[in-house]
């Protein structure tokens, strides 16, 4: 008999036909308030979860009475509460390395857009108020050979540094709980405390994860830090920063400029203080939003869950240390 598995994502339907051959499949393209009462109806004598974009509190998942597996269709998976789920013996997968390459790209278009003021200019083109030669007081600044420091140097850090030091000649810096070996051979990384960092880059780039030990690490007296000519990067998580404190910085010119692809809430407010200054560019959360990359997501989740449910935590189980089969 097959395991019954709910999808709450909407994915291609040749992966959802997939799924419905390994498993006994009910559908959720989404979930939110006027569904939430089916899903946790469906959910009760589940085997699996597979999906994304759902705060799965303990709350819901204590309907899940028979559980043993939920594959996330994500790198992250601070929106879950790991102990509850060991507790429970509930197995986590997460898909970790497909979307390396194309957070990086994402990272470093915003590093490029920031020091060249790109959304301001096309702004300019684009109203019609491009009617001579630029003036100096649009220029932007060089990326190569900069310093650029790097808050986390895990896999998309390294595939940051990676670009920065064979493309761009930059030198790299970087803040992370543990050396890594493999960016010092090879990219002459050099592994400083978070205040050196934040003094001595030109460019700060966060990729941290979200934990009790990041949350709101840099702040006013972060970003006092930097030079009055840095640019903050955020490509991980929004809770690291203090947006507050950045559009303060921003808007009084205390750092240079910033570009931002996570945020404290999302969507970002209207309200917002970023929304209105012209030294910040901002992306909607776009770090893995490539065609290719999504489809890589949702098949090594799929892949992941399949293992997870016939006992095999070696694929990307985050947990797996904790679960006693």
């Amino acid at each position: 008999m097959k395991d019954k598995v709910v999808l709450f994502k909407k994915i291609p339907n040749q992966q959802q036909q997939l799924l419905s051959e390994y498993f006994n499949l009910v559908y959720f393209d989404k979930i939110d308030s006027s569904n939430m009462d089916a899903f946790i109806h469906e959910i009760k004598d589940a085997d699996g979860l597979i999906g994304a974009g759902v705060k799965l509190t303990p709350a819901i998942l204590d309907n899940a009475l028979q559980l043993k597996v939920i594959s996330t269709i994500s790198v992250g998976f601070d929106h879950f509460d790991l102990d509850y789920l060991n507790k429970r013996n509930i197995a986590l997968t997460n898909t970790p390395d497909v979307l390396t390459n194309t957070t990086a790209d994402t990272i470093f278009t915003l590093i490029m857009c920031a020091a060249r003021r790109t959304t301001e200019l096309n702004n300019m083109v684009t109203a019609g108020q491009w009617t001579n030669n630029l003036k100096d007081q649009y220029f932007g600044v060089d990326v190569h050979g900069k310093t650029l420091g790097i808050l986390g140097m895990g896999r998309i850090g390294y595939a940051v540094a990676k670009r920065a030091h064979h493309g761009f000649d930059m030198k790299i810096n970087y803040y992370n709980r543990s050396v890594n070996k493999q960016a010092e051979q090879d990219l002459n990384a050099q592994k400083l405390e978070l205040d050196e960092l934040l003094a001595t880059s030109d460019f700060v780039c966060s990729i941290l994860p979200a934990n009790e030990q990041t949350d709101l690490l840099i702040g006013q007296r972060e970003l006092d830090l930097m030079k009055p000519s840095a640019i903050f990067i955020n490509g991980g998580r929004g809770n690291v920063v203090d947006e507050q404190a950045l559009a303060m910085a921003l808007k009084n010119r205390n750092i240079r400029a910033a570009g931002l692809d996570v945020y404290q809430v999302e969507p970002l407010p209207t309200s917002s203080l970023l929304m209105s200054l012209d030294n910040v560019t901002l992306f909607p959360h776009i770090g893995s939003a490539t065609a290719e990359t999504r489809l890589a997501m949702i098949c090594s989740a799929i892949d992941s869950l399949k293992a997870a449910c016939s006992g095999d935590l070696t694929q990307n189980c985050v947990n797996a240390e904790n679960i006693t089969q």
